[in-house]
């Protein structure tokens, strides 16, 4: 008898358990399902959006002619990427009408996902904010020839440009994203060192070890996406930053987690999650601080999310 698929697992997923073996199309969309996942989040910056992504590609995927299809994950990669453009181009509106700052939604990442340097910093919040500056056919070259190395060819399809427009395109958008993304390259025990001297700091409330870890010009940007309390534009500079985190509640626990690829803190109120806080660190100095507590964005961090390039 096949395995019964998790509670809570996709449609195609429960497609995929229902036979000793899935149809041919079930079969290849649940093989490249969290490449096709990767790649929609981090188009979109929101897990529920990339989920209705991955839900649109599958059915668009299921009238397609298997026989007439040379390469599976290709195709189906260029259904995901043209439903990712669509979205991201709807997203664009709302996010004008959206209360205070808006962030990507946190993900609580597995172990391997940090182990892959590259794909961590492609789905840091950082470097997520970095592509939100993006035009929407900037970001989908960017995201599908730097961080999975898809051919100009394949980008050319998925976009629906030339293959000349897309090596302009992806040169243009290198280079806004080079001017933009943290100074160097940040390892796994730097991040950690950084992290714990902010929560010892917080945890203490101690002020001047606060200051010692924030950058003078740091930034921080706070999303409650108008339900919860947050601050409706960002809060530069390290005394205006130390002076907010000062005024954490004894009642508040503050405890580690890899949160898209990077050591972050996770903050709970009464046993209830209320808060992730991302960290951008350059030259060993927080000089990003992303605080999301939005609870429409926290529910992907009840269980990892195992990301795949």
């Amino acid at each position: 008898m096949a395995d019964t698929p998790e509670p809570g697992a996709s449609r195609e997923d429960r497609l995929a358990g229902a036979g000793d073996r899935p149809d041919p199309a079930t079969e290849a969309f649940v093989t490249h399902r969290r490449l096709l996942f990767t790649v929609a989040y981090e188009m979109l910056g929101s897990a529920a959006d990339a989920e209705d992504v991955l839900q649109e590609t599958w059915l668009r995927w299921t009238g397609v002619d298997l026989d007439e299809v040379r390469d599976h994950r290709a195709y189906l990669v260029r259904i995901t990427t043209r439903q990712a453009l669509a979205r991201l181009r709807a997203l664009g509106r709302r996010k004008e009408s959206y209360v205070g700052p808006w962030l990507p939604e946190p993900l609580l990442t597995s172990p391997d996902v940090a182990e892959d340097v590259e794909l961590a910093e492609s789905v840091s919040m950082a470097m997520l904010l970095v592509l939100e500056t993006l035009q929407p056919t900037e970001r989908a070259v960017f995201v599908l020839r730097e961080v999975f190395d898809l051919d100009y060819d394949e980008i050319a399809e998925a976009v629906g440009k030339t293959q000349a427009a897309v090596r302009q395109i992806a040169h243009r958008a290198r280079a806004h994203v080079a001017a933009r993304r943290p100074r160097g390259p940040v390892s796994p025990a730097e991040s950690r060192d950084a992290l714990a001297a902010f929560q010892r700091a917080v945890d203490t409330g101690d002020l001047q070890s606060l200051l010692d870890i924030l950058a003078p010009d740091v930034v921080l940007l706070t999303d409650g996406g108008g339900i919860k309390q947050a601050a409706l534009a960002p809060i530069v500079g390290a005394g205006n930053v130390a002076a907010v985190l000062g005024r954490i509640a004894d009642t508040r626990s503050l405890a580690a987690a890899q949160v898209n690829g990077y050591p972050a803190l996770v903050v709970r109120i009464a046993g209830e999650l209320d808060t992730v806080v991302a960290l951008r660190i350059d030259g060993g100095l927080i000089t990003g601080l992303y605080a999301v507590r939005n609870p429409e964005k926290l529910s992907r961090m009840e269980q990892e999310t195992s990301l795949h390039r």
